[in-house]
């Protein structure tokens, strides 16, 4: 009795789960197993935007650890963003029943690269034999955890490294801090065929054929306001667009929240704009997103989104670090060159990074994107 305890205590194959056999009428144990390999568990709770860039080091956490299964946790609402993904093995909600599931579980490695103490708790509460990037000491505060995510961490408290002298991108960084090898990987968000045919449908909807669609994101998260443009400053870009450029077609993209401003602008706009539905769900923005061959976007979620869709990107930056941000030689990044900036500020008084931002830069930016487009 005690010798076939162990033998169902200790079964190391990925189709093993002790309730129901992997194939119908197939005896467990069996001589077709699937190792697990080495046990990685991604902690990853910042923002949505984040996330989604994380994804970018998943081919090099594969190279540094050929056989292994990566386990990700994080928010219900970032969850879209890693949906079909091919390098996760499970992809777990942040909530206390999985939290309990995982606090059973044993990992080889376990990789956060949140500097909160939501995902620095539970790092330290994990069972495994290796925990890189941030921890939470006994006074509450976020530590390092390894020698390697020192840079990282002191981009958090030394505001002239990060705002001044960093020219790293956020990437490059948390591939140090969690000791990957990364090799300038792209994202990795993945459509589903069904998702691409509606992104072809929709095209076909506008009567889209050989223009070019610009993509406005004109919108950002409620925790940084200082992301967006005023209504005024995309109602101007978007009639000087229709005004200089031919065979265009303009998309008005965003969240729930952006439903109101998007309206406006498009009653603004001298020219006619489209304005894509904004309740559906972020896995359905991504396939509005999709439908366009250029993003104008501050630094937002849907910059990312235009990053892994492979879109041109044209990105502005006032309080935030255009140096974290790759765009793969698909775009432009416009950082604002005022003295207070950047800044990562929530609230301003003055917030002149918006009000002084160059409209005729983004223009140009366009521009030279849509001579290069149509050169073809």
């Amino acid at each position: 009795m005690k010798n076939e305890l162990e033998k169902y205590q200790n079964i190391d194959c990925r189709k093993f789960n002790g309730y129901k056999p992997c194939e119908p009428d197939k005896k467990c144990p069996c001589d077709d197993r699937e190792p697990y390999g080495t046990r990685i568990l991604i902690v990853n709770l910042d923002f949505i935007g984040d996330v989604l860039m994380t994804t970018a080091l998943l081919p090099a956490i594969k190279r540094t650890y050929p056989e292994s299964i990566i386990h990700w946790i994080t928010r219900k609402n970032a969850m879209p963003v890693l949906e079909n993904n091919p390098f996760i093995f499970c992809l777990w909600e942040w909530n206390s029943e999985n939290r309990m599931i995982l606090n059973e579980m044993e990992f080889d490695i376990v990789l956060n690269g949140d500097k909160n103490r939501d995902s620095s708790a539970f790092t330290v509460s994990l069972n495994s034999k290796v925990k890189r990037g941030f921890g939470l000491n006994k006074y509450g505060a976020v530590i390092p955890l390894n020698r390697e995510a020192l840079y990282n961490f002191r981009m958090g408290l030394d505001d002239e490294l990060k705002f001044r002298k960093n020219r790293r991108t956020g990437l490059d960084i948390l591939a140090e801090t969690w000791k990957v090898d990364y090799q300038l990987d792209e994202y990795i968000l993945e459509l589903t065929d069904k998702e691409k045919e509606f992104t072809n449908t929709y095209r076909e909807s506008l009567g889209i054929s050989n223009e070019l669609v610009i993509g406005f994101n004109t919108g950002c998260s409620n925790a940084f306001p200082l992301k967006k443009m005023t209504i005024e400053q995309h109602v101007q870009l978007i009639d000087n667009i229709n005004q200089n450029m031919a065979n265009i077609k303009i998309l008005l993209l965003g969240g729930r929240e952006d439903t109101d401003r998007n309206r406006e602008i498009k009653s603004l706009s001298t020219f006619p704009v489209v304005e894509t539905p904004t309740t559906e769900g972020l896995r359905r923005g991504i396939l509005y997103e999709n439908s366009c061959d250029v993003i104008v976007s501050g630094d937002t979620l849907g910059m990312h989104i235009g990053i892994g869709l492979k879109k041109y990107v044209v990105a502005w930056f006032g309080i935030s670090c255009s140096e974290e941000i790759e765009l793969y030689q698909r775009g432009e990044k416009i950082q604002s060159h005022l003295d207070c900036s950047p800044c990562w500020r929530k609230t301003c008084d003055n917030p002149r990074c918006i009000k002084e931002l160059n409209i005729d830069k983004i223009y140009k930016s366009i521009l030279k994107y849509y001579e290069r487009f149509f050169s073809k």
